[in-house]
Formats: structure tokens, sequence, C-alpha cells
């Protein structure tokens, strides 16, 4: 038997990368993974990789993606346990260059799509749920041509910290990882070519000396989402390779 059996869970940008890796492992454990993500042909080949998942294309940016993603859950009729909100995009862009337009599509993803998944998931979570953002080391060390992201991300925190008060009460947890350099197509989105090159050479100055696996980051996601996690609220673990650490 797995830990997450007969539960239900809910993974932003499961697509790829961190998401994907997270729906995997929850379902491997025995959830029902609800993925959704903008493009339907990775959606497909998720779902295909996941096993039990149930897929719903949308952008979390808009309210009634969202909602139609919640309707699928609700139809479901075991409500919500795990609620992983990870969906996000990275453009870089100093603060010379960066438009009016570009800041309001990072935030629009990044904050507000967040907002709008946890609020809109507010009446479907089961008592004892996790929610789990994801937020970046990005937020706390001020990487040039970062700055919507990080800005973002530190917003995020924020939340984490505000909803972690106000939902305690009904059993629900909110916690945040804080992910380090990671092999995933958001690299690819940021660096183009460059990917590669990029990643490399920033991993060699942390601890670790290297990019960690997707997999590595979902099982803090999968800690998170468990009741081995039941005393941990309000908080964003660090999975950084030792990054913001030392």
């Amino acid at each position: 038997m797995g830990q997450f059996d007969g539960k239900i869970a809910v993974v932003t940008g499961g697509g790829t990368g961190i998401g994907l890796a997270s729906a995997r492992r929850l379902a491997s454990e025995g959830a029902h993974v609800f993925i959704t993500g903008r493009r339907e042909s990775e959606l497909e080949k998720a779902v295909a990789a996941i096993g039990d998942a149930t897929a719903v294309r949308g952008d979390v940016s808009v309210a009634a993606d969202v909602d139609r993603l919640y309707e699928a859950v609700r139809n479901r009729g075991e409500g919500l346990d795990v609620l992983v909100a990870n969906a996000a995009v990275n453009p870089l862009v100093t603060l010379d260059d960066l438009t009016e337009e570009l800041h309001d599509t990072v935030f629009d993803i990044n904050v507000k799509g967040v907002f709008l998944t946890v609020q809109k998931a507010l009446p479907l979570l089961n008592e004892g749920a996790s929610i789990i953002l994801t937020t970046s080391t990005s937020n706390e060390n001020g990487n040039a041509s970062m700055g919507p992201y990080a800005a973002s991300k530190a917003a995020l925190r924020s939340y984490v910290r505000t909803w972690t008060s106000e939902l305690a009460d009904r059993g629900i947890r909110v916690n945040a990882i804080s992910p380090g350099p990671v092999r995933t197509p958001l690299w690819d989105d940021a660096f183009g070519e460059r990917a590669d090159e990029v990643l490399s050479a920033f991993a060699a100055g942390i601890p670790a000396k290297r990019a960690a696996d997707p997999e590595e980051i979902a099982n803090v996601v999968a800690f998170l989402a468990s009741t081995q996690s039941s005393f941990v609220y309000g908080a964003e673990i660090a999975v950084d390779g030792g990054e913001n650490q030392v």
C-alpha cells in the first residue's frame, strides 16, 4: 500500500519538469493526480508517464480555466488532499529591457495563477490537506536578469506565511519548496541553446557540484504532502544543493 492511497492531488505545470516528477511520485504511492498545463501534447505524454492521472488543459492565470480544472476534481467526488502549485515562467530580462507587458505576464502566471489555484481549491480541500508552492532560490540571491521571476517567487514565500495562518484552523498545511538548479525545460526556455552550459557553470559553484534531477525535488514534495511532515507549517524548504545555505 502507498502512503497516498485513496488521495486526490492536483499539480499545476504538471506536464514537464518538477511538476511531472511530483505527479509521478504522488501517483506511484497511490494518489490519483490531476495535472494541468497549457500544452496539450505535453499533457498527453505526461498522463502516459504518470499512469493514474487526469489532464485538464488550461492556463492558471485564467480564472475560467482554473474553474474547469476544479470542476473535474469535484466530479470525482472525493475532495482534494494535495495541491502542488508549481506552474511558472522565467523570462530573462534586465530592468532596462523589462516591459510592462512582460512584467504582467510573469506576475499573472507566477503569482495570480497561484492565488487562483489555491483560492478556488478551498471548497474542495479535505481536512488535513497539504498545499505546496514552488518558490526558488532566486527570491533570495538577486541574480541579474531574473528580477520579475525572483520577485514573483518572493511574493509566494509571503503567501505561504499568510495562508498558513489563515488555513491552519481547517487542518490545512501550507509550505513551499525552494529548488536550486534543476534540469528542467524552464532552463531551456530561459537560456535556449546555452541551457546546458549555463546550468553546468551554475551548478559548479554550489556545494553539491551538480544540478538536481526533478525526482530529487519530487521527494521533498512527497514529504510535504504526507503525514510525515505533520508538524511542518509555513516552511520554505531549500532543495538547492547548498546554494543558499553556505
